[in-house]
């Protein structure tokens, strides 16, 4: 592992030599699974290359294809985490993905979209809730480290309590599931991965087009074991005997607090919730988050 990279959102990484602690869990750094135990290449397939013993992907796009991945496995509830390296130099145009989907045309969604943009500028990372096909909740951040030079870890919890988006164990954005008839994302989904062109929107509003001097464009992803609930008819995925689900989680610790108050402040640049221009009305949401 990187000094740099953490396996739980709920407490600071300390590292030891073969353990790394998770806030009263020990996880076996020699156990994390490799890619083919939980997932699967669904698209581009002439694109994926599995490395270090398929304990890393690497996704790259070109003229002709993206490619992305996918768990083989439905979830309910958990905590999702991958290792991610995006591409380099001239990105624009460029989307790495990574969230969780229900999918079809009324899906649930969790969005990690890191937008690439021009060498030299900072690339942005949109995060996005869907609640029954229906999504419009962007908040983006201009990233404090350059995610092109090392794996940082991009995490989400998604139990009964909230939605948390994390950046190297930094909570940067809360989802809460209020019981006052707001939707909630409560469909079983999927993770899933992907590199593809998103030259018509994805920077500067689809003025920034791709840079096809540059591709192959590569992005590496590592951290393929699960901490999930499967919805497989057996499991109550609102189950506290999940660890995620438990008393510890159903809000942030006064340090995690601090650190998404700060998040916020220095590095949120776009909040739907403050976008009157765009909305009349505030969505109903808005006042819980």
């Amino acid at each position: 592992l990187n000094n740099m990279e953490y396996m739980s959102i709920f407490g600071f990484l300390i590292l030891m030599p073969l353990v790394i602690r998770v806030r009263g869990i020990n996880i076996d750094v020699n156990q994390e699974a490799s890619f083919d135990e939980n997932y699967v290449v669904t698209w581009g397939q002439d694109h994926v290359s599995k490395l270090n013993q398929n304990k890393e992907v690497q996704l790259s796009m070109d003229h002709n294809s993206g490619s992305g991945f996918e768990s083989k496995n439905h979830y309910g509830s958990g905590f999702f985490q991958m290792r991610i390296k995006l591409p380099q130099k001239d990105s624009a145009g460029i989307v790495t993905a990574f969230y969780l989907t229900s999918k079809g045309n009324i899906q649930d969604e969790v969005d990690f979209e890191f937008l690439g943009n021009r060498e030299g500028k900072p690339i942005i990372v949109q995060t996005n809730v869907f609640t029954k096909g229906q999504g419009n909740r962007e908040q983006r951040f201009v990233l404090w480290f350059d995610p092109t030079e090392d794996f940082h870890a991009y995490g989400i919890l998604w139990n009964p309590y909230h939605i948390v988006f994390f950046i190297d164990n930094i909570p940067i954005r809360v989802f809460k599931n209020n019981p006052k008839g707001i939707s909630y994302p409560s469909k079983p989904m999927q993770v899933v991965s992907s590199l593809w062109n998103g030259e018509a929107w994805a920077t500067d509003g689809g003025k920034a087009m791709i840079n096809w001097s540059y591709a192959p464009f590569k992005a590496h992803f590592q951290g393929f074991s699960e901490s999930g609930c499967h919805v497989d008819g057996l499991n109550v995925c609102g189950s506290s005997t999940y660890w995620w689900n438990t008393g510890k989680y159903v809000g942030l610790s006064v340090s995690e607090q601090k650190d998404y108050e700060n998040a916020k402040t220095k590095y949120r640049n776009y909040d739907y919730c403050s976008d009157h221009t765009r909305f009349s009305v505030l969505p109903n949401e808005c006042q819980w988050n």
